[in-house]
């Protein structure tokens, strides 16, 4: 799939540079090393008298986390729906408007630097903070975050990539050791990134973790090695907060700002420049890298809040709620008991733990959001009197009631991981209802994956609504009632058991999952060493490779209406060497009754390989709507890097000749055509 052009700031970089080397040169000692350092826990040290201006931060994944004792500007925002939702839309151009309508919001409240999109690679579905990212598969994933990252940047808002690197699990987070090898990284872990970067992002935020057995804000092999000579990035580099240990470390690293600050750096600089140990020269190039970004933004040039944007956020609400709307998956529908019709005489019993509370992540992530519409909100107005909202039903009111809903869920946070199962209260809530009522729906709530296996088929329809953001559930009521066709695909695999995952080992051995965040706690533990040793075998490349059958395969996702996948066409069907391009075309056809939209899936697998490689690849994806009857021609485009694997002799993409088979289809389990194109 072509890439789309990178944004360019509205200052050159060379020009940026000058005027940074110029500020500079009247800036005291003191001064720099306060710029470097993070200022009233959210902010950029400014100096007016200088022309720097003051710089407010602000965390945001699924919105903009309004801190009220920071922000004067910004009283609300929009709770948009989880970007694990946005995941399962496969819509880049969705992406695009999500991430503007962040950045807008940015612009509204005065906050200069966005601190997302947060795009590590979902690896097991226990880690706290999987909402906050896009899914197992990098190629999607970086689909996303390259038209997320223009839509922010377009909007004179620095977003920021989030975090660098290999950060897969919340569990003691800060003792943490990731070990991984160069072709899973480079695969696997660093694709999102080098997509935003080449987007035109102008900040990253390193991670908690030690990556091979360093840690990553202060590691000179991660920052400058990798991030800014392999993947060419050459603007802002921050820590997370309370992440980095070593002063010394943090300046000779390639890092440029500490965040919270007045730890390490303020404390330490001085004593360190006393001994020869660091040059100001050092500081200086951290100060340049920061001034530069923030001129070459234009932020020195212009006010940062623009109260324009107050008026845009009806439009940031309809994006939200289109998003909500493509991101719904059906997972199971048995005899077709969904739709359940607005003018249907069935008596609908809804209970569950979401009913009255908005599902959310937790953390830094968190958005309170306003105009809050919940589930018993959604689904009054379309179903009146046959709807029963019932906290705890009796027997009787479960059998007697025509269609049982339950809602159920989790609540993920960052700081800790949670368990797979849902809670027993919960667990017994779903067996009760499944077994006196076979005419029962789930509607699960949750930022990653979760234990279904005792009554997923059971139930007589699940439907995955993620955490939908503040007038999400007004899209899952349009879907329950046929007012929309489901159109959501999983960008993740849900697995059966815990243990059939390929991250499922990565707790200590006997050590138990804790519930809550403590920093004194936290760094009492001893370093963690998670070892990825899948390798490249990561979500459905696991299960398909290891020949396990997870619940719901990855891409997965029904419909109201069906499909049919014919026609295909590879022209030509032999790619030279090393930029020939290659076009895929097959036909979708709606063969149902009503309007839907379908996701076609292209993967590439690779016949003979000198390396281990997955059986199955996404290297392709279109979003098809259509009306009942109506047929499409798709047209997907690949080029070599699309057949390549990460070289570890060279450090390169490698495509070898050979043949390759074009896997094309609903899901990563369901292959409707086949093609085979050779590479010479």
């Amino acid at each position: 799939m072509p890439s789309e052009p990178s944004f360019r700031p509205p200052v050159d970089f060379d020009v940026a540079t000058a005027r940074a080397d110029a500020l500079l040169a009247r800036l005291s000692l003191d001064e720099k090393l306060a710029l470097i350092s993070g200022h009233r826990m959210f902010f950029i040290k400014g100096f007016p008298e200088h022309g720097i201006p003051e710089l407010y931060m602000s965390d945001a994944t699924q919105g903009i986390h309004v801190r009220r004792n920071f922000s004067q500007h910004l009283e609300r925002s929009v709770a948009f729906p989880a970007p694990i939702a946005l995941a399962a839309t496969w819509n880049p151009a969705l992406a695009y408007r999500y991430g503007r309508s962040v950045g807008e919001q940015c612009r509204a409240g005065g906050i200069a630097i966005l601190l997302g999109p947060g795009m590590n690679i979902y690896r097991h579905s226990q880690c706290g903070r999987n909402f906050e990212y896009l899914g197992e598969d990098p190629f999607l994933a970086a689909q996303l975050v390259e038209r997320y990252v223009l839509g922010v940047l377009e909007t004179g808002t620095i977003p920021t990539l989030k975090h660098f690197l290999a950060n897969n699990t919340d569990h003691h987070r800060r003792t943490s050791n990731s070990i991984l090898d160069e072709r899973t990284m480079h695969e696997i872990y660093l694709p999102a990134f080098k997509a935003g970067i080449d987007a035109g992002a102008m900040a990253v935020m390193t991670s908690y973790n030690q990556v091979n057995g360093e840690w990553t804000g202060e590691s000179h092999t991660i920052i400058t090695r990798l991030l800014r000579e392999q993947l060419g990035f050459r603007w802002l580099v921050m820590t997370d907060w309370w992440s980095v240990w070593d002063a010394e470390k943090i300046i000779t690293s390639g890092q440029d700002l500490e965040m919270p600050g007045e730890k390490f750096i303020q404390a330490d600089a001085r004593r360190l420049l006393k001994s020869g140990r660091v040059t100001e020269a050092q500081i200086d190039r951290m100060a340049r890298s920061i001034l530069r970004t923030q001129i070459a933004m234009g932020l020195h040039d212009r006010p940062v809040r623009d109260p324009y944007y107050l008026e845009c956020f009806p439009q940031h609400e309809a994006v939200a709620l289109q998003t909500a709307r493509e991101s719904v998956v059906l997972l199971t529908n048995k005899n077709h008991i969904l739709p359940l019709r607005r003018d249907a005489a069935q008596k609908i019993l809804l209970t569950g733990l979401f009913v009255d509370t908005l599902p959310r992540g937790g953390g830094a992530a968190e958005v309170e959001g306003y105009d809050i519409v919940t589930l018993r909100d959604a689904l009054t107005p379309v179903y009146g009197e046959r709807l029963s909202i019932v906290a705890d039903p009796t027997d009787d009111e479960l059998r007697d009631a025509d269609v049982v809903i339950v809602s159920t869920g989790t609540h993920d946070s960052e700081g800790w991981d949670r368990p797979f199962a849902l809670p027993a209260s919960e667990e017994q809530r779903i067996l009760r209802a499944v077994a006196l009522n076979p005419r029962t729906i789930v509607i699960v709530n949750a930022g990653g994956g979760i234990r279904m296996i005792d009554w997923a088929d059971r139930a007589a329809a699940i439907v995955y609504a993620w955490y939908p953001g503040q007038n999400g559930n007004r899209a899952l009521a349009e879907i329950l009632c046929g007012d929309l066709s489901p159109s959501g695909k999983l960008p993740i695999t849900i697995e059966r058991e815990f243990s059939d995952s390929p991250g499922a080992h990565y707790l200590p051995p006997g050590e138990e999952l804790y519930v809550g965040w403590d920093h004194d706690n936290d760094m009492s533990q001893p370093i963690n060493d998670i070892r990825y040793d899948e390798g490249v075998f990561v979500g459905y490349r696991w299960y398909e490779a290891k020949q396990i059958r997870p619940l719901f395969a990855f891409g997965h996702g029904l419909s109201y209406s069906t499909f049919e996948y014919s026609e295909l066409a590879i022209t030509p069907d032999r790619l030279r060497l090393p930029d020939g391009r290659v076009s895929i075309e097959f036909t979708v056809t709606n063969t149902g009754k009503v309007a839907a939209t379908e996701v076609a899936q292209l993967y590439v697998r690779d016949v003979e390989s000198s390396v281990p490689r997955p059986l199955k690849e996404l290297r392709g994806f279109t979003r098809v709507a259509l009306q009942p009857g109506e047929s499409r021609v798709v047209r997907i485009r690949l080029v070599a890097k699309d057949f390549s694997f990460w070289d570890t002799g060279t450090h390169a993409w490698k495509a070898e000749p050979g043949d390759f088979h074009l896997l094309i289809g609903p899901a990563s389990d369901t292959i409707a055509l086949e093609g085979r194109v050779t590479l010479k």
